[in-house]
């Protein structure tokens, strides 16, 4: 007789516990969810605050102690030249010195655009206090364009006085109101009604903002202020161009003071531009 072949033995197979596809999904989803969050973040930034105290002393500190090499490196920069040369009764302010009006809203990106130059040349000539970093509004056009507001700021200067009026907040709502010799000056020099108006002395007037409000957009306050440094930055050439030119127009209205300003060959050249 033969002997029987054995069978061959069947080697148990594995197989994956019931419990590790349910974890794998889980932990698959989560790695899905942190990737979607951190390009969100660094994509697609939420959006700014609508009023904040808290950064205001560094970005306005940042802003406002330029060196005067970097004003003359950078020239007009990028700087649109929006203003305009007015032939009105000069414009004095409650001190009697040549008074600079500005006439805008928060809730507008274009004014938002033209506050951070129009803060840096009015700082060349005096103080703020009370600056607070804001955004323009979040269904407008550029939405929450990084800038600063007017809103409770006081200004000192022995050069010029300034008188600023923020007509809205960033959502619309009525905020300050203007008086009737102001809104004068806007229905003469602006009727048109685009705002920002600024009037300088009623020398010139500038309507609209100087260079385009994506230039800082999706920037922090701080990011726009640390830019700022570097003259040949993208938002230098713009922003500090324009405060270069209003610089010029406001010189021209205090009659070329404070020389340290004024006298440089800079906004000499600029002026001559002005008309």
């Amino acid at each position: 007789m033969s002997a029987r072949r054995p069978r061959p033995v069947r080697k148990p197979v594995a197989r994956t516990p019931v419990w590790i596809a349910p974890a794998a999904l889980v932990a698959g989803l989560a790695v899905l969810v942190a990737a979607f969050l951190l390009i969100r973040w660094y994509v697609t930034p939420l959006p700014p605050p609508p009023l904040s105290s808290g950064s205001n002393a560094a970005v306005v500190a940042s802003i406002t102690s330029l060196p005067a090499s970097e004003f003359d490196t950078v020239g007009q920069g990028t700087a649109n030249n929006l203003i305009k040369p007015l032939s009105g009764t000069p414009l004095k302010g409650p001190n009697g010195r040549p008074e600079v009006f500005y006439y805008g809203a928060e809730f507008c990106p274009y004014c938002a655009a033209q506050r951070w130059p129009l803060v840096i040349a009015l700082s060349r000539f005096g103080t703020f206090s009370g600056l607070q970093t804001t955004s323009s509004s979040s269904s407008d056009v550029f939405p929450n364009t990084p800038t600063l507001t007017f809103r409770n700021a006081t200004y000192s200067s022995q050069y010029i006085d300034l008188r600023t009026v923020e007509t809205t907040d960033r959502d619309r709502n009525p905020l300050q109101s203007p008086s009737a010799s102001e809104q004068q000056l806007v229905t003469s020099y602006d009727p048109g009604g685009t705002i920002p108006f600024i009037d300088v002395a009623n020398r010139y007037a500038i309507s609209g903002a100087m260079y385009s409000p994506d230039t800082v957009g999706g920037m922090s306050w701080q990011a726009v202020a640390d830019a700022l440094k570097d003259p040949n930055s993208t938002q230098a050439k713009a922003i500090i161009g324009s405060a270069n030119l209003i610089t010029a127009a406001i010189c021209k209205a205090t009659g070329d003071q404070p020389g340290t300003v004024c006298g440089s060959t800079t906004i000499q050249d600029l002026e001559k531009k002005l008309g």
